[in-house]
This record gives structure tokens, sequence and C-alpha cells, in this order.
């Protein structure tokens, strides 16, 4: 990367000469570095994707889900380039060959410490900004999913426990999340460090 430029001054060329093992997202020309996901991430992430996963395979839909370490070139421009860790693409143009190039429909980011101040304001404007239609913030350690329903071109925030099962709403509440299982795994864990 070179030096003289500055946060907010970086482009998709400097985020592509890093290298592989280096994990970074680039949004608004600015680098956030990325550490890797926590043992708990593994166990939500891969759990939540095939709940997406079984409910479209079930009704035959085209919405294809994903999970990180995926490129989205969320702007569409030399700017941006998020790594979402679930993520749901219903327009099966925007998935080429190195990246999603636009944005997806749903995104689910998983909170850590170090992710939760960007997940919860700069991920969410861009992500409100792009058209994303629905953004779930989850939050393992308290046992709640922030959900921002952006469609209809506001975005409208509710809070929900872990404890019932949540509503996809870009599928009409038709495809609900459990957590139960995943609470059950990741609370020893948490719990113990």
């Amino acid at each position: 990367m070179t030096e003289q430029k500055k946060q907010g001054e970086f482009t998709l060329e400097d985020y592509y000469a890093l290298p592989d093992e280096q994990r970074v997202e680039l949004i608004d020309g600015v680098i956030y570095d990325m550490v890797a996901p926590y043992t708990t991430h593994q166990i939500a992430i891969p759990e939540i994707w095939r709940q997406l996963a079984d409910f479209i395979k079930k009704q035959g839909g085209s919405c294809k889900p994903m999970v990180l370490p995926v490129d989205v070139q969320l702007d569409c421009d030399d700017r941006t380039m998020v790594q979402p860790d679930v993520l749901l693409v219903c327009d099966r143009d925007k998935i080429k060959k190195r990246c999603v190039y636009g944005a997806p429909d749903f995104i689910v980011e998983i909170l850590s410490e170090s992710t939760a101040l960007k997940d919860s304001t700069v991920k969410l404007k861009k992500y409100f900004r792009a058209g994303v239609r629905e953004y779930w913030i989850v939050n393992l350690l308290q046992e709640v999913v922030i959900v921002h329903d952006m469609t209809g071109g506001d975005c409208r925030t509710t809070v929900s426990g872990m404890d019932q099962p949540i509503p996809v709403r870009i599928f009409d509440g038709k495809c609900q999340i459990r957590f139960d299982e995943i609470c059950e795994e990741v609370r020893p864990i948490l719990q113990h460090g």
C-alpha cells in the first residue's frame, strides 16, 4: 500500500494489493483491519446460513445465502469493499467471480468488541444508503438481535430476544431464524471466556 495515502484516500487497487492473509474492509476509502472471527462466530454463522439455505431450498427460491469471507463491492465504486458475516443475494446477476457487485438483500453481522462500533454506525449507514433491504446485528453476549428493516426508504429498527424465532422480513416473515441451539452452544463459551 502506498504510504503517502491517508485514510479516506484508499481504493480497490490498494485493497487488492494487500496480502491475501490480511483481512480488511474498505469503506469510503478508509481501511479497517479485521481480526479472525471468534469461535462463537464460527458456531453462529453457519447455523444462520443453514436455516436460510433450508428455507430457500424448500421454497424453490433463487436467493443465494453466503458467508464470510466474500467480498461485497457494495457501492459499485472503487472506494468500498466489505465482508459481511452472512449475506443473501436475490439478484443472481450481482454474483461475480471475484465478488458480489452491489447491495445484498439481507446482511447479518455478529457483534464482537472490535467491530461493534463499526457494525452499528458506519456499516448501518452504508448498508442503508446502498440499498440493503434488511440488516441484522446479532449480539450473542446479550442474546439479542437488532433488526433494521430498510425497505420503503426508511429504517425501522426493532430489538428481539433470541428466545423466540426471528422473522426474516424480506421473506414476509415466512422464514424465521431460531437462535435457541446457537445460544445453548455459545453460552458456556461466553461465560468462561
